[in-house]
């Protein structure tokens, strides 16, 4: 029978496929969350869906036949534990030995991939004695033939010589090709030469790792159109399947019920059914799924939803937040008034844009701020450049009118001057970032009072456009925050209406959990 991967002139020996699973087999090693040193199984899946290719597959005179491959795969599928393996075959057993490069998106990513392979290394009494680990220097070396392993990330790099052969974890995260490039041009000299990235669905289509999912679809299709480039993806097909099959589950996760149970995925999928921001997250980590580059974090019937009117702030504890722009740009003061009664808060907007600022901008962007301006929703100063005597007096005012128990400001453009103005007039200010961190608490808990209908805006029309133009960046430890480079608008009112919350969380937290917040 002939293998999915066929193209004429090439050989496949399964022989020099078996010798690699048998290396992994007898020699690597599995550290477990229990402390325990298990010899590696290899699934079905390790096989036939990377090793099998990759390593079988040959020209005439012996050469390996792929010089790079691409395997996409949704998380907790053991990836990253097959990424580790292949990298002490790589240097051990994979003739001529070379040098071995990890790529990683950032330093500490690199780090963490480094003790992975350390970890399991230094669990094999056979390969503890053949390679020497230097945790100092993040290298991993060949006692006996000089070759090593080493990490690099893309925030570091520097162009150097480097011949060898690569490694390439989460492929989509990287934001340019310099090191990906670099490395794949590294393996030119090399006697069978590889570049392999492992990787899940991202959510940018513009970047490397969507080019390598397009050579994998092509190569998928038609193995004769790229003949040295292997290409694998374990994927749902977001046209045309369930995604609430149990079958379109297992098709990509080639490792469900066997390394995680089939009935925690499906509480992911229920949960993920209750907020279509937790939908976006499923769809890409479980079932990789690309998302789609412009989706906004909140829906808009959602937001329109909570438009009542807001309730009297009477004797409630009012917070406030300040996310003071540029000198050109709109600024954004937002006031928070949470009701113990029923865990929902009021929130109330203030908008400041240099005025002949707005003409422009409306006329550039087709964005109405004088509209909004002529119906007070935002404030206009004069001149091109925002007037902090105006912020500072109105600031003050609204401080003092509401009673604001604490204003927390991100100390940048200028804000410090007028934060220093504002606690010697006898407000409580108090500095907070805008990173993800320090934001991901305020966003999360907006997102979920949003979803419940525990929000009150009545319905003010710079504040909703604020929050449709809001898309979230999210980092590798799960920390969200609106990104201002990402999001198609301005999203001011968005971002203090988040430093707002940051001090009620703080007061809250003893009633309700911890809350990790972050004050400078």
């Amino acid at each position: 029978m002939q293998r999915p991967e066929y193209v004429d002139g090439y050989i496949y020996d399964q022989t020099a496929a078996d010798r690699v699973v048998r290396f992994i087999e007898r020699f690597c090693r599995r550290v477990g969350d229990d402390g325990k040193n298990n010899p590696v199984k290899l699934l079905d899946w390790h096989k036939t869906g990377l090793i099998e290719p990759v390593f079988g597959w040959k020209h005439a005179d012996g050469r390996r036949r792929y010089r790079k491959a691409g395997l996409f795969v949704p998380k907790k599928n053991t990836k990253s534990s097959l990424m580790s393996w292949l990298t002490q075959y790589f240097l051990v057993a994979d003739f001529p030995l070379s040098d071995v490069f990890g790529a990683a998106v950032d330093r500490e990513q690199a780090r963490i991939i480094f003790r992975m392979v350390a970890k399991s290394i230094q669990a094999s009494p056979e390969l503890s004695k053949v390679l020497e680990v230097i945790d100092s220097r993040s290298v991993i070396v060949n006692k006996e033939h000089g070759n090593y392993y080493r990490c690099l990330s893309a925030d570091a790099f520097r162009n150097e010589g480097l011949n060898g052969k690569v490694i390439i974890d989460e492929i989509h995260a990287h934001k340019t090709p310099d090191l990906v490039d670099a490395l794949i041009y590294a393996t030119r000299a090399t006697r069978n030469g590889l570049v392999m990235a492992i990787s899940t669905a991202g959510d940018s289509r513009t970047g490397i790792g969507w080019q390598w999912w397009q050579d994998c679809e092509l190569v998928t299709g038609n193995p004769a159109a790229n003949p040295t480039f292997y290409g694998k993806i374990y994927a749902a097909n977001p046209d045309a399947d369930d995604i609430g099959d149990p079958a379109t589950w297992k098709k990509a996760n080639p490792s469900l019920g066997i390394v995680f149970p089939e009935d925690e995925f499906a509480a992911d999928y229920q949960d993920a059914l209750t907020n279509p921001r937790k939908m976006g997250r499923f769809l890409r980590y479980s079932l990789n799924i690309w998302s789609a580059p412009d989706g906004r974090f909140f829906q808009p019937d959602r937001w329109a939803a909570c438009g009542e009117p807001l309730r009297p702030f009477g004797n409630r504890t009012v917070y406030a937040g300040l996310d003071l722009a540029t000198t050109y740009d709109l600024s954004a003061l937002v006031l928070v008034c949470p009701d113990p009664s029923d865990g929902s808060i009021d929130v109330m907007p203030f908008f400041w844009i240099p005025e002949a600022n707005a003409v422009e901008r409306s006329h550039r962007d087709k964005v109405d701020y004088l509209s909004w301006i002529r119906e007070g929703h935002i404030r206009a100063t004069p001149g091109n450049v925002t007037d902090y005597t105006i912020l500072h007096r109105d600031i003050l005012e609204v401080c003092r009118q509401y009673n604001v128990s604490l204003l927390a400001v991100d100390m940048k453009h200028n804000a410090a001057m007028l934060a220093n103005m504002l606690q010697g007039d006898g407000v409580e200010v108090r500095g907070f970032p805008q990173g993800g961190r320090a934001m991901s608490a305020p966003m999360r808990t907006l997102e979920n009072l949003i979803g419940c209908q525990k929000v009150r805006h009545a319905n003010q029309p710079v504040l909703a456009w604020c929050a449709g133009n809001v898309i979230c960046h999210e980092d590798k430890h799960g920390n969200i925050y609106p990104s201002k480079s990402k999001s198609t608008e301005r999203i001011d009112g968005v971002t203090a209406t988040c430093e707002a919350m940051a001090p009620w969380l703080t007061a809250d937290q003893d009633a309700n959990g911890p809350t990790e917040i972050f004050w400078i």
